[in-house]
Parts: structure tokens; C-alpha cells; sequence
């Protein structure tokens, strides 16, 4: 096996170059989680940000039909709900929902909680973050989500699902 050459690994290092410029120092406020943008590709490729939810806040069921999402959990522990079933996660857990499939979560540490979360493919994901940014009212949410293929789905319509 050929050894990598110093000029091949440069290459494939990350570098803070590679960040839009534009969204590095970006915050947005979503119903009182404050989502901080960083790239791990393009948008149309992927699309990656740093959630800061406090302690006793969630994200209801919704699904992404054309996305992918992950997550690394930095800190705190969320009760995660995927398509009728519950569980748990803590820091250093990875967590998987395939497109098409329902899920949210909610925080139930004492503390807040912190993870890196990414979508694949990022569909402009980063807009609709800034068109949700310091809505008050969850109903323009669920209207602005909607219309960027983000779909919100009542919780009394799901099975064990409680928020």
C-alpha cells in the first residue's frame, strides 16, 4: 500500500477555510434552543450545527421525507422518541433517524444538554434555521418548517408519544 505524501494528506484535512465565512459567528433561537452552524460539507450535501437545549425543552415529532439526520451527544441526556419507541441518550452517544422516519426529543437533565447534529443532504437547512429564528409562536414554526419539507406531526396522533 502506497504511503500518503504530506501534499495527499493536506488535502483531505479539514480546515476552518473551508467554512462559509458568512454563518461562523451565526446564533439562531428556535423556541429557546440555540442552534450555532458549522459545515461538514456544502449545504446541498450536508449540513451540520451545535444544539444548546435547555433542560426541560424538546423538539416534537417531525420527519425530513429527503433527509438523513445524526447526532453526537457533547452533554446532558435526552429522551429520544423514533416511530413509536423510546430511549435514552448521554454524552458520547451517536444517534441515527432515517429519512422518512418520526422523531423528536426532549432534555431530561437537570442541566442542559448539548450535541453536534447533521443532515445529509443539508437542503438549505441553514435558511430555514434563519427563518425560525425568534418566532414565538410553535404554529409559525410548524407553517414556516412545512413549507421547507420539515414535517411536524401531532403527538396525540402517535403511538406512546408524550411531550
Amino acid at each position: 500500500m502506497e504511503m500518503l505524501n504530506q501534499k495527499k494528506l493536506s488535502s483531505l484535512v479539514f480546515s476552518e477555510s473551508r467554512l462559509n465565512k458568512e454563518l461562523k459567528n451565526i446564533k439562531w433561537n428556535v423556541l429557546g434552543h440555540v442552534y450555532e452552524p458549522i459545515m461538514g460539507g456544502d449545504q446541498q450535501s450536508s449540513f451540520a450545527w451545535i444544539s444548546n437545549d435547555p433542560s426541560g425543552t424538546f423538539v416534537p415529532p417531525h420527519m425530513h421525507p429527503v433527509q438523513d439526520e445524526h447526532a453526537f451527544i457533547l452533554e446532558g441526556e435526552y429522551s429520544l422518541y423514533l416511530d413509536g419507541e423510546w430511549t435514552t441518550a448521554k454524552a458520547g452517544d451517536y444517534l441515527y433517524w432515517p429519512r422518512g422516519t418520526t422523531h423528536g426529543y426532549k432534555v431530561t437533565s437537570a442541566g442542559p444538554a448539548k450535541g453536534i447534529f447533521w443532515v445529509s443532504p443539508g437542503n438549505d437547512l441553514a435558511s430555514l434555521f434563519s427563518e425560525l429564528h425568534n418566532l414565538t409562536e410553535p404554529k409559525e414554526v410548524v407553517k414556516v418548517s412545512a413549507a421547507r419539507n420539515i414535517r411536524f406531526i401531532d403527538p396525540v396522533t402517535l403511538p406512546n408519544c408524550e411531550f
